[in-house]
Parts: structure tokens; sequence; C-alpha cells
């Protein structure tokens, strides 16, 4: 019997990265899994294959999570197939991929960041977490950054969003306790694909962030899971609003 043996476990931009590894561990402690997606469908699918590979439920369900209607779609989705969802991981995100430096700010980028970071993130919070004090409760975890810690001198609206996240984070873990609770993990630098496509990544700055970790290792995905099944699993059941910082030292803070 898994930590999550026979729990529903929402995972949104599951198709690929951090999200896709997240299911895989989720699955192989007993849960079921709604794998969301907006446009990595094909990743979405093989994601959920791998899930009933290890004998459990999944689904796919596509939406974007910046549109209250799509966002309703994918709960909808969720509760008629499994009738309800008791762990939300709010793992889909932008980080500005594309800007090399503050000095290249874009309008377009600057507007898609904050919508997926800030109003997809609450919108999701606020959808399930509404279901879930309807029914048995449940618990949510966004997946944040160290980036509110050591700022973003690349993209400094992704800092500003992530920051944010820790404002959901509070007033949701108030306005739906006690049936839900609402954390975040903090986490480092993931090394997935798409951090590794980044160019200040190819151009130095991950050896800059090599030197400055005082575990001196740049985290994968693996790293990660540990912490975010600790707040979503009742282990961490006297938490709600906390931020849970993982990044192997890069930034400490006090008490």
């Amino acid at each position: 019997m898994g930590r999550f043996q026979d729990k529903v476990v929402m995972i949104t931009g599951a198709g690929r990265g951090f999200g896709a590894v997240l299911a895989n561990a989720f699955a192989r402690e007993g849960a079921n899994l709604v794998v969301h997606y907006n446009s990595s469908s094909k990743g979405a699918e093989e994601t959920a294959a791998a899930v009933r590979a290890l004998g459990r439920k999944a689904m796919t369900v596509q939406g974007n999570i910046c549109s209250w209607d799509d966002v309703k779609h994918v709960a909808d989705e969720a509760y008629r197939e499994f009738g309800r969802v008791d762990v939300l991981i709010n793992n889909a995100g932008d980080m500005a991929l594309s800007q090399r430096s503050w000095r290249e700010l874009d309008e377009k980028v600057l507007d898609h960041t904050l919508a997926v970071d800030i109003k997809g993130t609450m919108l999701m919070i606020h959808e399930l977490g509404m279901r879930m004090m309807e029914h048995e409760g449940g618990s949510i975890v966004n997946i944040g950054s160290q980036v509110v810690i050591a700022g973003s001198p690349r993209a400094p609206q992704y800092a500003a969003a992530k920051y944010a996240v820790i404002g959901l984070t509070k007033s949701y873990a108030r306005a739906l306790a006690p049936k839900v609770r609402v954390n975040t993990m903090g986490a480092a630098f993931i090394e997935t694909e798409a951090l590794k496509s980044r160019y200040d990544w190819q151009h130095g700055r991950r050896e800059e962030v090599l030197r400055l970790t005082p575990l001196g290792r740049i985290a994968q995905p693996e790293d990660m899971v540990g912490p975010t099944m600790f707040l979503a699993s009742d282990e961490s059941r006297h938490m709600t609003g906390a931020f849970l910082l993982c990044n192997g030292g890069l930034a400490m803070v006090g008490a």
C-alpha cells in the first residue's frame, strides 16, 4: 500500500518535464492520475500510458489554465471520471524561456508569464479547492521557486509571478481551511529539458549556480519529488500556507 493508495491526483503540465516525473512517482505510491496538458498532447498520452503500466488508472485532459472555462472543463472531466480529486499539483508555469536579459522585456512575454503563473495558478486553486471542500477535502501543492529569495535579473516578471504564488498560497490556505491544505514547494533550478535549452544556462549560468550551491550539484527532477509528495501527503498534515525551500542551499534564509 502506497502513501497515496487509490487517491486521485491531478497534475497540471504533466505532459513533459517535472510534471511527467511526478505523475510516475505518485502512481508508484498507488495514486490514480489526472494528467493535464495544454499543448503537449503526445507527452500527456505517454505519461498516462506509463501510469497505466504501473497498474494505476490515468486520464488526460486538455485545457488552458488561463481560461476559467477551460479550468472548469478540466475539473468537470476529472470529477466525471473519478468522482473526486484528492491532490492538486499546480506544476504548469512559464519562466520566459526565450528572454535572455531584463533588457529584452517584451510585453507579450510579460503578459503570458503573469497570466500562466498567477492567473492560471489562482484559477486552478480556486476551482479545485471549492470542489474539494464540498467533498472530503484535499491537499494543494503549488510548484514555486527559490527565485522569490534571489530575484531574477534575467526575467524579473518570473520572480514577481512566483512571489504572487506565495500570496495565493497563504490566502487560500486560510480561505479553504480546515478541509483543504495549500502549500508551496520552493524549487531550485531543476535541470529539465526546458532549463537546458535556455541561452543563459548554456552560456555560463549553470556553472555559476553550481559554484554557489553548497551541495555542489544541480537538482534533477527526481530530487524535487520527495518534498512535493511530503506536502501533498498526510505526513505534512499540520502544515498549510507554508513555503518549503528545496534548493541545495543556493539561497539560505533565516527562520
